[in-house]
């Protein structure tokens, strides 16, 4: 892929990231809460309970805004992966850890998601041109390929351990909804499977992204139009997290080493 068609896909890729993010933002706003994915909750104790979500929404818009603009993008991209780990961090896995359901890994879906938006903001971070810390860049992409292929990786394992129910989410238009429950719980697992082992890793990335992206427009939009209330919205942040996680693919697959070191 010549440079500049690499540096289109990677400016595509921010778009979608941050277009995903601050989706997240205005959906704090529309419910008045918070989107669990990005914060579950906040202790009694801590005052604010009724402005602090718009305080986030608002915070979300500004820097997915920002990226997908290419205004300050590294500054904004950098905002966002130390507070989605510090949410991760300080209140996600407490949370999990203290209610004593560790298993099945289902349990873990919202914090596994916010683990990739972290490492893809930090992805984003990296992939901004004329930056001398090679190194914190390299440890960056590198991050954001974990999150990602962890994540990924585990739900395609959970394709296969829960069949009937990945089934009910293929649309109805498409035959033989169990066989792509099965095949796109495999290309979840290889793609991630490869991104961590590093075996044309780039490749994989981009696949990933593509795969997500397809979802975003043919699984998860229609969804979220057929039912955009229940769950405080959980539908329409499917699908901003889809367009969110296809645009790391897409920046992992130009970012990447073209081979293991």
């Amino acid at each position: 892929m010549s440079p500049s068609n690499s540096g289109s896909l990677i400016a595509f890729g921010r778009v979608c990231f941050g277009a995903g993010v601050a989706g997240l933002g205005v959906q704090h706003l529309v419910i008045a809460g918070f989107v669990p994915v990005v914060l579950p909750s906040l202790p009694i104790s801590v005052p604010g309970h009724g402005i602090l979500p718009f305080v986030v929404g608002l915070a979300l818009i500004i820097a997915g805004t920002a990226i997908a603009m290419g205004k300050r993008a590294r500054a904004a991209a950098i905002f966002l992966g130390v507070a989605f780990l510090a949410s991760l961090v300080l209140r996600h896995i407490p949370l999990q850890v203290a209610s004593g359901t560790l298993w099945p890994i289902a349990v873990w879906n919202n914090p596994l998601k916010l683990l990739t938006l972290a490492g893809g903001a930090f992805a984003v971070a990296a992939s901004v041109e004329g930056l001398e810390e090679h190194r914190m860049n390299t440890f960056c992409t590198a991050f954001g390929c974990f999150a990602l292929a962890l994540t990924c990786a585990l739900f395609g394992f959970e394709h296969f351990q829960y069949v009937q129910f990945v089934a009910g989410l293929v649309p109805a238009w498409i035959p033989a909804h169990v066989f792509w429950t099965y095949f796109c719980g495999g290309a979840l697992m290889a793609a991630g499977i490869g991104m961590l082992l590093r075996i044309q890793a780039r490749l994989a990335a981009g696949l990933l992204g593509l795969m997500i992206f397809i979802w975003f427009i043919v699984l998860h939009i229609p969804r979220a139009l057929a039912d955009p209330r229940s769950g405080g919205g959980n539908e329409w942040a499917s699908v901003f997290e889809s367009l969110a996680f296809a645009g790391i693919g897409f920046i992992l697959s130009q970012t990447l080493p073209a081979k293991a070191r």
